[in-house]
């Protein structure tokens, strides 16, 4: 009985912490495809290979899943942004610069964009992106995009601020209006770093009167394979509006085998006895 008692102790806290883990690698692989199904990478983002996972929630909505559609008056506020590193060797610690930026519709040119929000030398405190000592280039903007222009993406980017950063004198001080901008222009002038997180939702206002060149399709579970060992694809809706649909699926999977790795130790212990 002893035995079994120490192995039930010994056991908890290791399925547990290779749960979690493998739930953010799912996490992670699932935005990933969310980026390339929507066509912010490579049309945005050249790459994107993220070290921890994004959050955003507004007053009136939270955890905001990937593409989800919103209202202007849901977005309207600045939101609360919460960092979750990807594993334990990521350092959430030093400065970074924050950026939101409306991608436009699908198949949009991305070379000159809008930009909603921009500060720079934002920190991490207790897992929540703090603007306390950040330099606020242009303040949170809430979307508004023309009516019947299509649903807007609006990509919220944290990206690694090393100390060699030096922006462009035209966004070196703080108070610069909503105005279009070349973000990977800024990007590589201003000597920052990769980007660590990112997420997106779209705002539509009125009825679409353009004809999208690119369409988006649901994150199929075959897409996270390399860390569920899933097989099979997904039949359901786009997840643009709905959130990572069958990369939660494929996190039951992964959950399943810390819980049979546990049920091992619990019949090794039996054994023994």
């Amino acid at each position: 009985m002893f035995i079994l008692s120490v192995a039930l102790v010994l056991a908890i806290p290791f399925v547990a912490a290779q749960s979690t883990s493998n739930d953010t690698a799912v996490q992670i692989e699932a935005i990933e495809a969310h980026f390339t199904q929507a066509d912010l990478v490579p049309a945005l983002l050249a790459t994107f290979n993220p070290s921890a996972i994004m959050t955003i929630s507004f007053d009136s909505v939270t955890n905001v899943s990937p593409g989800q559609a919103l209202t202007q008056d849901q977005v309207a506020p600045t939101p609360t942004l919460t960092i979750t590193p990807a594993n334990s060797s990521v350092d959430l610690t030093g400065n970074y610069t924050l950026a939101m930026v409306d991608a436009d519709v699908v198949g949009s040119d991305e070379s000159n964009i809008t930009r909603h929000w921009l500060e720079n030398s934002v920190t991490i405190s207790n897992g929540v992106v703090s603007n306390s000592s950040a330099t606020a280039i242009t303040s949170y903007a809430g979307p508004a995009p023309a009516s019947g222009s299509g649903p807007h993406r609006y990509v919220v980017i944290l990206l690694q601020q090393p100390s060699s950063f030096s922006p462009p004198s035209d966004f070196s001080q703080p108070n610069i209006g909503v105005s279009m901008f070349d973000f990977n222009g800024y990007v590589k002038d201003s000597q920052l770093g990769a980007v660590v997180a990112a997420n997106y939702f779209t705002v539509e206002v009125g009825t679409s009167t353009v004809s999208l060149s690119i369409t988006t399709s649901a994150v199929q579970s075959s897409t996270l394979a390399s860390v569920s060992g899933a097989t099979g694809t997904s039949t359901s809706g786009s997840t643009a509006a709905t959130g990572t649909g069958s990369a939660k699926n494929a996190a039951s999977v992964v959950k399943a085998a810390p819980a049979t790795l546990f049920l091992g130790i619990v019949a090794l212990a039996v054994a023994l006895m």
